[in-house]
C-alpha cells in the first residue's frame, strides 16, 4: 500500500468525522432555536386572548428549520460519500427534530385559529346573554304589572264592598 493511500484514507476518515461533528453541531443548533417549554407553558396574560397571543408568539421556531436543512445536507453529502461507519442515530435525530418543528407549527396553526375565533365567540355569547337579560327584564316587568293590575283589582274591589256596605 503506498503512502498516498494511506494519507487519503487519513484525510477521509478526518473528513467524515467533521461531516459527523458538522450534522450534530446543526442539529444542537436547531434543538436549541425551538421554544423554551416553559415558554409555552407558562404565559402572563389578562385573558384568554392576551394568553392565545403570548402562546402563539412563543410557539416561534427561529432557525431550527435552516439549522434542520443545514443537518439534513451534511449528513446527505455524507451518507452519500459512504463517510459515516454508523448514522442510525443521526438519522433518527433528524427526524425526531423535523417531527418536533412539524409539531410546534402545526400548534401555533391551530393557536391562531383559535386566536380569531375567540373574540367572535366571545362576542356571539354576549350577545345571547343580553337578550336573555333582555327577556328577564321584560319577563319581569310584565310580572310587575300583572301585580300591580291585580292589586289594583283587589283594591277596586274593597271600596266597592265598602261602598255596599255604607249604603
Amino acid at each position: 500500500m503506498s503512502q498516498s493511500t494511506l494519507d487519503e484514507d487519513e484525510l477521509f476518515g478526518e473528513a467524515a468525522s467533521e461531516v459527523r461533528e458538522d450534522v450534530e453541531a446543526s442539529l444542537r443548533e436547531a434543538a436549541a432555536a425551538l421554544p423554551d417549554a416553559d415558554e409555552i407553558w407558562n404565559v402572563d396574560a389578562d385573558n384568554t386572548l392576551g394568553a392565545l397571543n403570548a402562546l402563539r408568539s412563543a410557539l416561534d421556531t427561529g432557525d431550527a428549520e435552516d439549522a434542520l436543512r443545514d443537518a439534513k445536507k451534511w449528513y446527505t453529502m455524507g451518507k452519500r460519500a459512504d463517510a459515516f461507519e454508523d448514522a442510525d442515530d443521526l438519522e433518527a435525530e433528524i427526524r425526531h427534530v423535523e417531527e418536533t418543528i412539524e409539531d410546534v407549527e402545526s400548534a401555533k396553526a391551530q393557536v391562531g385559529d383559535l386566536t380569531s375565533t375567540i373574540p367572535g365567540l366571545k362576542n356571539a355569547l354576549e350577545d345571547i346573554q343580553a337578550e336573555a337579560e333582555e327577556a328577564d327584564e321584560g319577563a319581569e316587568t310584565d310580572e310587575a304589572e300583572a301585580d300591580d293590575a291585580e292589586e289594583d283589582a283587589e283594591d277596586e274591589s274593597a271600596d266597592a264592598e265598602e261602598a255596599e256596605a255604607a249604603e
